[in-house]
């Protein structure tokens, strides 16, 4: 259990190291640090569940069914997260496709 407690917790640093690091910059215009940063609410929300899976496995009493259900719950959280992301993105990418206007007139995306 201390290997699954330290993945964990190792796990839960680097995914709110990443979240940290994608809200801390400033905010873009547009293109893929956009996505980056609407996914970061997920990431920081999945550290959180990861840390509490690692603090689970430190526990005197192993319960494996708790550690398991934090780590399914946070690669899905990121899973979903990051699905909504593409969606919105590509919902941004296919209205800026059908403009008459010309590439990219009603958005800020790249349409390359």
């Amino acid at each position: 259990m201390l290997i699954a407690a330290v993945l964990c917790l190792c796990a839960a640093v680097a995914s709110a190291a990443l979240g940290v690091r994608a809200l801390a910059r400033p905010a873009p215009a547009a293109g893929t640090q956009q996505v980056l940063r609407a996914v970061a609410p997920t990431q920081l929300a999945a550290a959180v569940m990861l840390a509490a899976g690692g603090v689970v496995a430190l526990s005197d009493q192993h319960y494996i069914g708790l550690l398991v259900l934090c780590v399914a719950g946070a690669v899905g959280t990121v899973t979903m997260g990051v699905w909504q992301v593409a969606r919105y993105a590509n919902g941004r990418l296919r209205g800026c496709q059908r403009s008459s206007e010309g590439p990219c007139a009603t958005c800020t995306l790249s349409c390359r």
